[in-house]
């Protein structure tokens, strides 16, 4: 592990993870919460829905970029309730989540679920660990200096300054998503590819002619620019602060599965608007220790979580938002510094 923890050794493969897994069971933190789940997504289609019909009745005017925004945050609650239901958090049942997945991720905000889910999952398989977490690929980026030392082409010209364009580059979050969704329709190995690229089209084409057919074109364009930089802004920050700048992992290190989960997150802090705006994802060493719990019980699973983890000495971080990202640039300037000196020595 690149860098240091206060983890005590684990006394037995899975056995600290399975005595806190009763705990949470016998609270009932594992339980259905089919009732939150209604209402949270009733919440978000009348949300979704409200921006689009104030789209439309503002019409052809500068103040349609304020809807534009209202639009981002919407297409990122979409998001997060595509991410509660791809972990099983609202339907027991596989089909009944792939396909309202479908429709909240390719139809609602043109993102390729299935491409998705299967990054996700191999995120959360390995997190933070450099040769198999997908979210740790220095594709523009480099998250460590050993990628720094071995970085060509962008990641090697981006990541001298990547700290300072990290919120700059996250405008282009959302066009990267669709991007990504579009070009894994390739892969025959994609479950329902036929039907995935039906939805993802389809999403495009009805939110490109509503955009023109509203709006004159310099408008229209405008309105598509405001609204997708800002929701992958916003995908960033509900994103970024959970893994980076913590621990990382290499080779064959890796830890049980509860140190594997508790020491490359962080938890922040925050009250219910915290919880909304990041859809329960501020607790992600809850999440990534219980991925099925509903998102709702995280807040309690904390309490016991934080306290498990003293008794164990394992290092837990929790922190506030701001210096959340703190710790996330910090990490990320480090992480260049080979790339700078290399410069300088040339």
């Amino acid at each position: 592990m690149s860098t240091e923890t206060s983890a005590r050794p684990a006394r037995g493969a899975g056995s600290d993870f399975a005595r806190l897994s009763k705990l949470v069971a016998a609270d009932g933190l594992m339980e259905r919460r089919p009732g939150y789940y209604v209402a949270r997504i009733s919440a978000v289609v009348a949300f979704y829905a409200g921006c689009w019909a104030a789209f439309v009745l503002v019409g052809a005017s500068w103040w349609t970029l304020a809807v534009a925004a209202a639009l981002a945050v919407a297409y990122g609650q979409v998001a997060l309730v595509a991410h509660d239901i791809a972990h099983r958090q609202v339907f027991r049942r596989r089909r009944a989540s792939e396909v309202s997945g479908r429709i909240a991720g390719n139809a609602g905000i043109g993102m390729g679920y299935g491409w998705w889910q299967d990054k996700h999952t191999r995120h959360h398989a390995n997190p933070n660990h450099e040769e198999l977490d997908p979210d740790l690929v220095p594709d523009l980026l480099v998250w460590t200096r050993a990628q720094a030392h071995a970085a060509t082409g962008l990641p090697r010209l981006i990541g001298r300054a990547q700290a300072f364009l990290f919120f700059p580059l996250l405008t282009f979050e959302g066009y990267n998503l669709h991007v990504a969704g579009v070009r894994s329709l390739a892969n025959r190995s994609l479950r329902s590819r036929f039907l995935e690229g039906v939805l993802l089209i389809g999403h495009f084409a009805a939110y490109l002619t509503a955009l023109f057919l509203v709006l004159p074109p310099g408008m229209a364009i405008a309105f598509l620019a405001v609204h997708q930089g800002l929701f992958g802004v916003y995908l960033g920050s509900i994103f970024a602060p959970n893994h980076k700048g913590m621990p990382t992992l290499t080779g064959e290190d890796r830890p049980d599965f509860l140190r594997r989960q508790v020491l490359t997150s962080r938890d922040i802090r925050g009250g219910r608007f915290t919880d909304i705006a990041l859809g329960g994802l501020n607790y992600q060493i809850e999440h990534h220790l219980f991925p099925s719990m509903p998102s709702p019980n995280l807040r309690k699973a904390q309490v016991v979580v934080r306290r498990y983890c003293e008794e164990l000495g394992v290092a837990y971080m929790e922190t506030g938002f701001v210096d959340s990202y703190r710790q996330t640039l910090g990490s990320l300037h480090r992480a260049g510094a080979p790339l700078r000196a290399a410069r300088t020595a040339s």
